[in-house]
């Protein structure tokens, strides 16, 4: 296969990395299995152009992106429903969407995965139209990354150290917020600390990642927890993968929901794979069957053929 590599020198674990050897490692690897490969290493600001132009030649099969979250996302957004397939180096904090996939999370590992790796279509969603291939989420989450935005920190221990404290400050001061959320043909209003809608249901036990990426639904989780005990106990679970557990969330699942704000619009914002964008006062998030093809390693790929 012919690869179109863009890694992402300012995103992720990839700021510290020694990427001239690992441009090095990368090329002995899939050239040494058969593979063709052009690096293109770049600044955030300039990410995205060389994204588009990895996705528009002819000649590549895989887009391999290397970054953080927003660099896999603009990746995924740019492949949504073409032939070529993305692979993913799991080069941010979490790296949730490729363990959903069952990419190794370490660069050369996940490298040597992809040297005798398959191809396969999994899920994606869309938010007014904008793809995501992880969450949409408002309220705490969105507080939360918004409050970490004005930290500082230089490495991937400093972040989650930033989210810790983002987390605390919203616990000790929760948003709340008047929504109305349509599920088929259902609908309820409720006053709401957050929502979360995933690309299909979280798995239980672990961290929040999709245990089938091409389920083919949307996981709709909504918060309703609000004293300062609820939270904590809420944001544990999350990170214990025990959302059955609290019974402050609702699950539900389905291929589409509307979701409209009746809150003051201008104080909020909502976050899409792990990115602060502006809330509009209604929302409708699809879920996108198939719409992504995935280098995955061949051991993963078996398994979702039988």
């Amino acid at each position: 296969m012919k690869f179109a590599a863009v890694l992402n020198r300012d995103g992720g674990t990839l700021r510290t990395t020694d990427l001239a050897a690992f441009s090095d490692r990368m090329h002995q690897t899939l050239e040494t299995a058969g593979h063709s490969l052009a690096i293109d290493i770049v600044t955030g600001e300039n990410v995205v152009e060389a994204l588009d132009n990895a996705a528009s030649r002819r000649s590549v099969d895989v887009v391999l992106a290397g970054g953080g979250d927003g660099t896999i996302s603009a990746a995924a957004a740019r492949l949504m429903g073409k032939k070529k397939a993305l692979a993913i180096l799991p080069a941010g904090t979490m790296n949730l969407f490729a363990r959903g996939l069952g990419i190794p999370q370490s660069l050369d590992a996940a490298l040597k995965s992809f040297a005798d790796g398959e191809i396969i279509a999994v899920d994606m969603a869309t938010a007014n139209g904008q793809p995501f291939v992880h969450q949409f989420s408002i309220g705490m989450h969105a507080r939360m990354v918004q409050l970490r935005q004005g930290m500082e920190f230089g490495s991937r221990l400093g972040k989650i150290s930033a989210s810790a404290k983002a987390a605390w400050a919203t616990i000790n001061n929760p948003p709340a917020m008047n929504v109305t959320l349509r599920i088929g043909e259902a609908e309820m209003t409720a006053r709401i600390t957050g929502i979360g809608v995933t690309n299909n249901l979280f798995g239980e036990g672990h961290l929040p990642y999709a245990d089938n990426p091409a389920g083919g639904v949307l996981g709709i989780y909504v918060t309703v927890a609000r004293q300062r005990a609820e939270l904590v106990k809420f944001l544990f679970n999350v990170a214990r993968g025990k959302w059955r557990d609290n019974e402050h969330v609702e699950i539900h699942q389905a291929d589409r929901t509307v979701l409209k704000i009746h809150s003051g619009i201008r104080k909020f914002r909502a976050v899409m794979d792990g990115e602060l964008v502006r809330l509009d006062r209604e929302t409708t998030i699809e879920i996108q069957p198939s719409a992504l093809n995935v280098l995955v390693p061949a051991s993963i790929a078996e398994a979702k053929a039988a």
